[in-house]
């Protein structure tokens, strides 16, 4: 499974209760990361305040810096968090491949396909990858993104031990459906009927 430097999928941003215990120091920085997902997948990481990520995961800036040295390397760390969330569903979904596919199709790279349709329902994970992308002209963010890339490619091969020509369309495929998610396209859309459906009408 590609790397990762987060915590699993189900650390989630808690508050602690009146006399409960503190939370550790690997819990609250997990609770900054969900909170820099969500803020970043707002604002991107040039628009995105440390003010507003410490306000959010309920602490200070001073030790929001103390956790994360700059605002690049929280960045990093939340699209971090949101590709091992796709990896991770991946794994999962590779499991219980889809029974009986289409001929020259594979069952697990379908199901790995659906899986991340519904992980598209999330706007905040579309948008945070959308941002990696935009912000891919930092040179550590590239690297970063390029590599954890990498990473996922290599994951899914492993997994569903399909030929790069099977892979090269299913990642493109996947790019298609982040477009379509962020445009919010249905299967009434002309470009989505083009694209996906095979119509061959003339423009009108």
């Amino acid at each position: 499974m590609p790397r990762s430097t987060t915590t699993p999928a189900s650390a989630s941003t808690r508050t602690r209760a009146p006399g409960g215990p503190r939370l550790s120091a690997d819990e609250r920085r997990a609770d900054v990361i969900e909170a820099a997902v969500k803020a970043f997948a707002s604002g991107g990481l040039a628009g995105t305040s440390t003010e507003e990520i410490a306000r959010l995961a309920g602490v200070s800036q001073p030790y929001l810096f103390r956790l994360f040295g700059t605002k690049r390397e929280l960045f990093i760390a939340a699209v971090d968090r949101s590709m091992t969330r796709v990896a991770e569903a991946f794994t999962e979904a590779a499991r219980h491949p889809v029974e009986d596919p289409p001929d020259g199709h594979n069952g697990q790279l379908m199901a790995m396909g659906l899986a991340y349709q519904e992980l598209l329902r999330d706007r905040t994970l579309l948008r945070i990858q959308l941002h990696a992308f935009a912000a891919a002209d930092d040179p550590e963010v590239r690297a970063f993104v390029r590599a954890r890339f990498a990473d996922l490619v290599r994951h899914v091969a492993a997994v569903a031990g399909v030929p790069a020509s099977s892979l090269r369309i299913f990642f493109a495929e996947g790019m298609l459906l982040n477009i379509a998610a962020a445009l919010d396209l249905s299967e009434a859309d002309v470009a989505w009927q083009r694209m996906c459906e095979g119509d061959q009408r003339s423009a009108t």
